[in-house]
């Protein structure tokens, strides 16, 4: 297996053409739970190129009823990408200052449970700037979400 650079450039270009829309190739779950990490994985995609059919732990969409949790759940989409030693994209947690296009934030209440995972689509004015799904966004400031704690998933590569 070799390691590859994540295509930042990649995942944008996804993020800015489908963050106020939806591409049909993916189910839209904004009625049922929440779409925001389904289009996180859309973009993560877009720059990794490669998915990981692993069942259960792995991270992959197929169709609406053959994916893994990790595709659309906020902390099962953490869980596999900061400790993914298989193919596909792998990531550490890292401040919200070290964060890149492409990465992902994650959003949380006070009680550490995590419900939100925009992507990092810009910078403006030391703001970090995201795209997300359920309430469509694109170049959103962070500092306009209200939440508890945040917390940052820098993708350091692919393995393919």
């Amino acid at each position: 297996m070799e390691i590859f650079e994540y295509d930042r450039a990649a995942a944008l270009s996804y993020a800015n053409r489908w963050a106020l829309s939806r591409n049909p190739a993916y189910y839209d779950y904004a009625r049922i739970g929440g779409d925001c990490t389904n289009f996180a994985s859309q973009c993560i995609f877009a720059g990794a190129g490669v998915m990981n059919y692993t069942p259960v732990y792995g991270w992959y969409y197929k169709n609406a009823n053959d994916k893994t949790a990790s595709w659309t759940g906020v902390e099962y989409l953490y869980n596999f990408l900061v400790n993914n030693i298989g193919v596909g994209p792998f990531a550490k947690e890292a401040p919200l200052s070290e964060l890149q296009v492409g990465d992902i934030i994650q959003l949380g209440r006070a009680t550490g449970d995590f419900y939100h995972s925009p992507v990092v689509v810009g910078f403006s004015r030391g703001e970090i700037l995201v795209a997300a799904h359920s309430y469509d966004v694109l170049n959103r400031p962070l500092s306009s979400y209200r939440y508890n704690i945040a917390r940052g998933i820098h993708i350091l590569g692919v393995r393919k």
